[in-house]
């Protein structure tokens, strides 16, 4: 599927996202809820920031797999960490986990660090959208 990108000149070029991402005619809206590392069992395993990164973004792409569509059908991405500066320090490894996960498919993104998360092992949720193509429409 395809999104139009949408990036006016005046706010400059984004890096590792885009300001604004249309969706294609005929498209369904998949609301993604938000996913943190924890196990089927419920439980989040691991301290690890990457590694629960890791677990949440591939959560959030099974989710979308499930509809019908791929990591490039997400269109909008919110992040909640409860730790601004562990984000910060492992911003390399994430990049990383992130393209195995999505590729070079950067949608239109907010991260924002949150006092707590429901379980409170977790330390980050990914929450997002995403248009799914409705070929027989």
């Amino acid at each position: 599927m395809t999104y139009e990108h949408i990036n006016p000149e005046e706010l400059g070029a984004p890096r590792g996202w885009t300001n604004g991402m249309l969706g294609p005619k005929n498209g369904r809206i998949l609301f993604i809820a938000g996913q943190d590392a924890a196990e089927p069992g419920g439980e989040v395993t691991t301290e690890d920031f990457v590694e629960q990164f890791d677990k949440a973004i591939e959560k959030m792409v099974t989710v979308v797999r499930e509809a019908g569509g791929g990591p490039e059908d997400i269109g909008r991405m919110t992040l909640f960490v409860t730790d601004l500066d562990a984000y910060r320090d492992a911003r390399r490894d994430i990049g990383e986990t992130y393209r195995a996960h999505m590729g070079k498919h950067y949608p239109a993104m907010a991260l924002m660090e949150v006092k707590r998360l429901v379980d409170p092992r977790a330390k980050i949720e990914i929450e997002g959208t995403a248009v799914i193509q409705d070929f027989s429409a």
